[in-house]
């Protein structure tokens, strides 16, 4: 009977890169001489689980080099080398040629061989070297695996296990290998397999996915129970183990092998090496958490796309009840009522579904900052807060690029040199800080270190030197800031592979904008610098006010809505360079009318009579003018792009309650569109 493994690929790929980078963040956390047991243990587990997933689906390159890199953590916690740095740096640089392994086994691309063979012989030589150098430190101080030798016959006996194996009915359909689990026991000694049949049905009741045998192992080998442990960890989590020792061999037994302990393991995954425990309980099994399930992005969103429509229908029948009349329309209200609230539970549901902590993005900086320190010989210390703050799974997918851009550039430029900062009185180690909260509708995180700050007259300088503004132009003083985001800009002396091509913080800004948000600059000089991302907590639903102009409706996002107001008889002006403006809170602000951007026959030209929205993006306020204000409503967004093509100045689409097609404003393009439009004009 054979199966098709590779539907199990993908859960594999997602697993591996989830704990390898839960393996790194131990590295990382790692102290030299003596590291944390469990901590050596984690990443332990985690190479082993990889070696156990990559030997089953017969990705046999992953499996040999996590062998090798296993083989060394086997001997660090055991005790018998000492942790270096040279050692913490080999097994990052490990961590990450397993990732490169696996991506490129996983897009079916060739593996460096050559980049792979190099770290393995780094890998060995070091195993080398720490047995040499602690050969005498063994034999007085126990290995951590020996702490359970009281299971094991002792020293001039023929070791015998006795294993009794029965796996769960959905053994076989979870994709697990049997071969291969009896080939790797096999590969220890002499193995003696008897199969127990007595549950297999008749040929006409047989279902191929269910496992319906069980088996009697007879294992002849020195072999520790730790490594028999290991070699089920992979599926301990279905199946049912017994392992016991059996008395050797009267002619070669020691005087105390007859000792039999038989250690029953139920439901339990492998080898966390506790040492006074004889039972072995493991890490995630193959299959994940029990108490959760892997469910595809495509699958949630087609699940929120469904709810958009459910939304739909119920506010055209809440619609359709308003106008009837009698005892049952009153019934019938009160059902649409309920169903009004159930339906807002379960949109609420599914978007929790699809919100993820940002630690998942939080959890690359401390290798970043590590490595980039390292790099630029200064100490940095990385201080994280927040990570459990949840966004949207689209957002955080989009937010981590920008997010590092800013954090090299805290390395680079923000922090100075371990001198200056003793100069100027100083903590040797410079800080960046990582934060991340809820405020309102939007998500914030914040990027401050605190280094020197901004020299914001080497900013007008280079702006100027490059080009960006004119000699002679005049800037406002908060506007300094921005010309960091300038395509171009670049502050830096030399060009390095850190910074200095001057691409990064215009491209920050758009990434920012592109999902709906906006980016902050404060900084003090001699005490460091603030840069505050504001985001959507999700690109699926929007908060909006709906706007009337003509006969169309906008749907406006209320978080870019800074005030509505109606204007008098002759507030506005029209000035040279800026059209139609009018003053507001001590600003000129440009006025939009709608209507023309969109081509649309509005009810009224005349200001007075219609209203002005005061809102703001990309730093930027306007005032759009329209008809009037409808409502505020939550709507599922609709893509235009995916459907029609892209439109400047527009987000996306919904449906109303009534059926008709309503258009959302993208704040930040209709600045950027009316601006055109009033150059063209």
């Amino acid at each position: 009977m054979s199966f098709d493994l590779d539907q199990f690929h993908e859960a594999f790929f997602e697993e591996s890169f989830e704990a390898i980078d839960g393996m790194e963040a131990a590295l990382l956390k790692l102290d030299l001489g003596a590291p944390e047991p469990d901590l050596i243990n984690t990443i332990f587990r985690t190479a082993h689980s990889i070696k156990g997933g990559s030997g089953m689906f017969g990705f046999n390159d992953i499996m040999s080099f996590t062998h090798t890199l296993e083989t060394l953590l086997d001997e660090l916690r055991g005790g018998n080398m000492d942790l270096k740095q040279s050692s913490i740096d080999l097994l990052l640089k490990s961590v990450d040629v397993l990732k490169g392994m696996l991506h490129a086994v996983q897009n079916k691309a060739a593996i460096d061989a050559q980049e792979v063979s190099d770290i393995q012989f780094e890998l060995e030589l070091v195993v080398a070297q720490g047995k040499k150098g602690s050969a005498a430190a063994a034999a007085a101080v126990p290995h951590a695996a020996d702490k359970a030798s009281a299971l094991e016959p002792q020293v001039g006996a023929v070791p015998r296990w006795r294993i009794e194996f029965e796996p769960d009915a959905g053994f076989l359909a979870q994709g697990n290998d049997l071969l291969g689990i009896f080939t790797a026991l096999e590969a220890f000694g002499t193995l003696v397999a008897e199969l127990d049949a007595t549950d297999l049905p008749d040929l006409e009741a047989l279902d191929p996915e269910r496992c319906f045998m069980r088996w009697q192992l007879e294992l002849e080998s020195d072999v520790s129970r730790d490594r028999i442990d290991e070699v089920f960890a992979w599926v301990a989590d279905e199946c049912l183990i017994r392992i016991e020792s059996m008395p050797a061999a009267p002619d070669t037994a020691a005087e105390d092998s007859s000792l039999i302990e038989a250690v029953p393991t139920t439901k339990a995954a492998a080898a966390s090496p506790v040492a006074d425990d004889p039972v072995r309980t493991s890490s995630t099994p193959a299959g994940g958490d029990a108490s959760s399930i892997r469910v595809s992005i495509e699958k949630i969103d087609e699940l929120l796309n469904t709810v958009g429509e459910v939304v739909i229908t119920q506010s055209m029948l809440s619609q359709m009840g308003e106008g009837l009349e009698g005892s049952v329309s009153e019934r019938l209200r009160s059902g649409l009522s309920q169903l009004e609230r159930h339906v807002r539970e379960l949109q609420e549901s599914v978007m929790r579904i699809r919100m993820l902590p940002i630690s998942f993005v939080f959890s690359r900086f401390p290798r970043l900052v590590r490595d980039l320190s390292q790099q630029l010989g200064k100490k940095i210390d990385l201080k994280m807060t927040g990570e459990q703050t949840e966004l949207d799974k689209t957002v955080l997918e989009r937010v981590g690029d920008p997010l590092v851009h800013l954090v090299r550039n805290a390395v680079d430029h923000g922090i100075e040199s371990t001198e200056r900062r003793a100069a100027s009185g100083k903590p040797k180690a410079g800080t960046v800080h990582l934060n991340a909260y809820h405020k309102g509708g939007a998500i914030i995180i914040e990027v401050s270190d605190d280094g020197a700050g901004l020299d914001r007259d080497r900013i007008l300088a280079k702006a100027r030197e490059k080009g960006l503004i004119d000699v002679d132009e005049a800037i406002a003083e908060d506007a300094i800031h921005d010309l960091m985001f300038l395509p171009g800009f670049s502050t830096a002396e030399t060009t390095t592979d850190v910074s200095g091509r001057g691409v990064g913080m215009d491209v920050v800004k758009r990434n920012i904008t592109e999902l709906g948000g906006y980016i902050d600059v404060t900084s003090t000089p001699g005490q460091g610098s603030r840069f505050t991302i504001n985001l959507p907590l999700t690109l699926a639903i929007v908060d909006g006010q709906s706007v009337a102009v003509g006969s169309e409706t906008y749907i406006v996002p209320l978080v870019t809505i800074v005030e509505s107001l109606q204007l008098g008889r002759g507030v506005s002006n029209r000035l040279v360079g800026q059209g139609e403006v009018f003053s507001f809170r001590g600003e000129y602000v440009p006025i939009v009318r709608l209507h023309e951007l969109f081509d649309v026959a509005p009810r009224t030209r005349d200001l007075h009579e219609g209203l002005i929205m005061v809102v703001e993006g990309d730093g930027r306020k306007i005032g759009l003018f329209v008809d009037d204000l409808l409502g505020q409503q939550q709507v599922v967004i609709k893509s235009l792009e995916t459907n029609y093509g892209r439109i400047g100045g527009i987000s996306g689409a919904t449906i109303l309650g009534e059926g008709t097609v309503a258009l959302i404003l993208d704040v930040p393009g209709l600045i950027r569109l009316a601006a055109d439009h009033l150059a063209a004009a």
